[in-house]
């Protein structure tokens, strides 16, 4: 009999086998009819056709293929539960979503800590998979002010950052292993067309939460925590976290800053996506000034204007180059596997995160809205050209950054970068933070000056920088 009606009937056999129990510990009322929904029943054809088709090639090859595939299996299975309860359960507040969603975010840690520590020889099998499962974060769609992608596109973008690990498998075991390439093509198709093409028939605008159901569990208020020295590691990641760092300064950390935070923590940045809240949101930061002087005003570079021109690319051309253009709304992209002949070109990004871990030639930041960079050691020069509102911190040393026709850009410096030198051209609300002399210190804020007076002494011209104050 063929396998994959051989999955459908078991999964036929376990609805019937539940609603005749009518009531019993497995599933209630509410939930036994939940199971009959269409949108359920299309899902467990998913998991039949499409998981069922991975879980038969790690069989074929064992060892961590096959456990890492049998974690997809349960984060399937643990999101099968979750859009039962999503039909019987009003819509929680955002901290409710996260307990709601807590048994889907406990099995992606888990597969997330199988890419942890030493190298296997299956890394590059583990990290496809794990960063696959981010996409199953489509279910906190709550509404375009949610900071994220909606499902569809969700989907579509989270696979492309798995895709990048997946086609290292396929070009490892081309001619070496056909269970391996069966296994890379299924996991693919599993996202690209099938889960994908099953939120688009479903759930394109998100879940859709009962309106008379029962009312969410919120999560218990937590104690504050304690202040540490800057930057501070935010709370235990959550893929399905709400809430936002806490600051251990008086100035409150927002925005990209936060995200640099949880990036200098230590933590796995493949942990998961961050919901993003309204004081996180660029227009509501509190870090910006409103008091404008005349002559700055007049000075003030034109914001450079976004437009995506093309698909989302993060590949490495030639052997020489990594290219990265139009991310949007990307804030957990990597490049780990890079070395001091390589460059970096970014173009076209808006609203991403970029961690570059490792020594690079080269980095070039062209043309980016709302993007933020970490990076460990640049051997010629870091720059930034035609940006607006983007922030850079150098982990390591770098000769050279230069800031050219941009607006606001935040530059972070680490002890070992602090002789760095850093060229401005055309550029405005340009600010340097270093950290402090001691552990326990704050980092300290430099505002590099925008404009400058030049005065004609002794048969040449003498330039200073213009300071402004808020008197």
């Amino acid at each position: 009999m063929d396998e994959k009606l051989v999955h459908r009937l078991e999964f036929a056999v376990s609805r019937l086998e539940a609603l005749s129990f009518g009531g019993g510990a497995s599933l209630g009322d509410g939930e036994a009819a939940a199971a009959l929904d269409p949108s359920i029943i299309a899902f467990d054809d998913l998991r039949s056709q499409f998981v069922g088709r991975v879980r038969s090639a790690a069989e074929k090859i064992g060892g961590q293929v096959l456990d890492v595939t049998k974690i997809i299996e349960e984060a399937f299975e643990a999101q099968r539960e979750l859009l039962i309860k999503i039909k019987e359960t009003q819509k929680p507040s955002m901290s409710g979503l996260a307990q709601f969603l807590k048994p889907l975010n406990d099995v992606i840690v888990k597969a997330t800590k199988m890419t942890e520590g030493r190298r296997s020889d299956f890394f590059n099998h583990l990290k496809a998979a794990v960063d696959s499962l981010t996409a199953l974060a489509w279910i906190t769609y709550t509404g375009k002010d949610c900071g994220m992608s909606m499902p569809i596109a969700h989907v579509e973008e989270s696979w492309q950052m798995a895709e990048f690990y997946n086609n290292k498998v396929l070009v490892e075991f081309r001619n070496k292993d056909p269970n391996h390439v069966e296994w890379a093509k299924a996991l693919k198709e599993l996202h690209l067309p099938g889960l994908r093409d099953y939120v688009k028939s479903h759930y394109p605008l998100g879940p859709v939460w009962s309106a008379t159901g029962k009312v969410a569990v919120s999560a218990p208020p937590k104690a504050p925590a304690p202040s540490r020295p800057m930057p501070p590691p935010p709370p235990p990641a959550s893929l399905f976290s709400s809430e936002s760092p806490q600051p251990s300064s008086s100035r409150p950390k927002k925005g990209m800053a936060a995200v640099f935070d949880e990036i200098n923590s230590g933590k796995p940045v493949t942990v998961g996506l961050r919901k993003v809240t309204d004081d996180m949101k660029t227009k509501n930061r509190a870090d910006r000034t409103s008091v404008i002087s005349a002559g700055e005003k007049e000075g003030r570079v034109s914001s450079p204007s976004f437009s995506k021109a093309g698909p989302p690319k993060l590949e490495l051309q030639m052997g020489r180059k990594w290219v990265v253009e139009n991310q949007i709304g990307r804030k957990n992209l990597v490049i780990d596997d890079c070395d001091a002949k390589q460059s970096v070109y970014i173009f076209g990004c808006k609203d991403t995160v970029l961690q570059i871990q490792g020594k690079v030639n080269n980095i070039t930041v062209d043309k980016c809205t709302k993007m933020g960079v970490v990076f460990t050691d640049v051997v010629a020069a870091c720059e930034v050209v035609n940006c607006n509102g983007v922030e850079v911190q150098c982990q390591g040393s770098a000769p050279t950054i230069s800031v050219d026709n941009t607006t606001g850009c935040q530059l972070y410096l680490s002890k070992d970068s602090l002789e760095t030198s850093i060229t401005t051209a055309k550029s405005s609300e340009i600010n340097v933070l270093v950290p402090g002399a001691g552990p326990d210190s704050d980092w300290g804020e430099h505002a590099l000056p925008q404009q400058f007076a030049h005065v004609y002494k002794n048969c040449q011209f003498v330039t200073t920088p213009v300071s402004h104050s808020g008197g």
